[in-house]
């Protein structure tokens, strides 16, 4: 097993993260052959190591930016902003997003199907009642023949490559690098506002940045 490695790391030039899952592999294979299989005593792979892995980093939006993207997406259109506003509050997938229906968005919550045909309930901030209110005035006098929440200029719902164009044209607009930017890296900067300061609406953190840039020598809780 150790000579195989080597080969793996040494001749393949195998990352450690490939290196990794073939070690889980071969571990499990003597795992079952110990306790399913009854065929051996002892099981010497757990005595393989992982090698270490390389840190990565996830970029994603920083508070400035999303309220620069915030700002230039609801100069722009309501439905655009609506959608970059769910993203940033709401820590959505893009599948969940793009399927969201008119019928699951209720006064505070907004119900999505996510993995394995599962239904969850997202709470909705302010700044995410304030925009679906906005959009939802405006769709409701187009003529639609579609459940769908968001729609194209064909009154079709809106896929999900048009959604990731949507947010790749308001990133470029907002002078952001779009380098390494998804609607994926949206839910982790949701994920990592949420983390820092707390579940509050996006829109306030703007104001709480400018306290916090004016008194940088003072702590400021929200």
């Amino acid at each position: 097993m150790y000579t195989f490695l080597a080969y793996c790391q040494d001749t393949l030039h195998s990352s450690p993260g490939t290196r990794a899952r073939k070690i889980v592999s071969i571990r499990q294979f003597w795992k079952y052959l110990k306790t399913k299989a009854h065929l051996i005593d002892n099981n010497i792979a757990e005595e393989l190591e992982t090698p270490k892995q390389p840190k990565r980093f996830v970029r994603c939006l920083t508070l400035e930016e999303s309220v620069r993207l915030l700002i230039e997406a609801n100069s722009s259109s309501a439905r655009d902003n609506c959608i970059i506003t769910i993203f940033l509050n709401c820590a959505l997938h893009l599948s969940e997003l793009a399927a969201l229906n008119v019928d699951k968005v209720d006064a505070d919550v907004v119900s999505v199907i996510g993995k394995g045909n599962k239904e969850r309930k997202i709470y909705m901030t302010p700044a995410v009642k304030q925009a679906l209110g906005q959009w939802l005035a405006i769709r409701s006098t187009l003529s639609v023949n579609t459940n769908a929440l968001f729609i194209s200029r064909n009154n079709n719902r809106l896929t999900a490559r048009s959604i990731q164009n949507v947010v790749k044209k308001h990133i470029v607009a907002s002078c952001i690098n779009p380098e390494g930017l998804s609607t994926h890296k949206l839910r982790h900067t949701a994920a990592t506002l949420m983390y820092k300061y707390g579940r509050v609406d996006i829109r306030s953190l703007h104001t709480f940045s400018v306290m916090r840039a004016s008194q940088p020598q003072k702590y400021i809780r929200i």
